[in-house]
């Protein structure tokens, strides 16, 4: 898509803030008003819009995707958003050890144990481990208390938590970056320290090397993203 204006900026309407190019508001691909909820967050979206060349490139529209997400998806479908993080905690990655090789077992028990232990502080989600091949089965309580967590966030934050909870398959690392104890570097690294410790051993190719820098980018835009939604203005 060409760029079809000269000028962004932004204006304070009501409660939030619209991206405007050439005095014109944006809207979503669902047609509806981009309103962004502080100032710091519009500022952010009107910067990608204002660093576009000649051809709009919206994938890399990262802040604006997620936008665009809060409020054509998560609003109109909250209860299904709510669930599919939720649901993250039947399976969670940092829930399931490897019994071996012994260094593996040891890297995930450092950097997988202070997360679970994390949550349960942090939000009273007290989460089963195993290093078995079966499922382990979570409580209800603990299921109830990662429904009400999610529950919690807002359509804008909501979207954010989506996108690192689904990206590194963990809602515990999710909830980590959304609240500010680990940055997106560390969790796309924690979600991937299998994949990492046999590429160590047996190496990497193109495709998967690919793949890992394009989850990279997705992560750490979602944690800007979402330190963006905490912002106070």
């Amino acid at each position: 898509m060409k760029r079809f204006y000269k000028s962004v900026g932004i204006a304070e309407e009501g409660n939030g803030f619209s991206v405007r190019l050439d005095n014109r508001p944006v809207k979503t691909p669902a047609k509806k008003p981009l309103m962004l909820p502080n100032r710091s967050l519009a500022e952010a979206v009107a910067d990608e819009w204002d660093e576009q060349p000649e051809e709009i490139d919206t994938y890399k529209m990262r802040l604006t995707r997620l936008a665009n997400s809060a409020i054509d998806r998560v609003a109109e479908h909250r209860d299904a958003v709510v669930g599919e993080v939720a649901g993250f905690a039947d399976t969670d990655l940092v829930c399931y050890r490897a019994a071996e090789p012994v260094p593996l077992a040891e890297r995930q028990e450092a950097g997988w144990g202070p997360m679970v232990s994390w949550v349960a502080d942090r939000y009273g989600i007290a989460l089963n481990t195993t290093t078995g091949l079966l499922p382990v089965a979570q409580s209800a309580d603990s299921m109830k208390a990662v429904v009400t967590v999610v529950e919690s966030f807002d359509a804008f934050s909501l979207a954010g938590l989506h996108l690192v909870t689904s990206a590194c398959g963990s809602v515990v690392l999710g909830l980590a970056v959304a609240d500010g104890r680990i940055d997106g570097a560390s969790a796309w690294e924690l979600s991937l320290m299998d994949e990492t410790f046999q590429i160590e051993n047996w190496g990497e190719d193109p495709e998967t090397t690919k793949r890992r820098a394009g989850l990279l980018d997705d992560i750490t835009a979602a944690d800007r993203y979402l330190r963006l939604c905490r912002a106070v203005h």
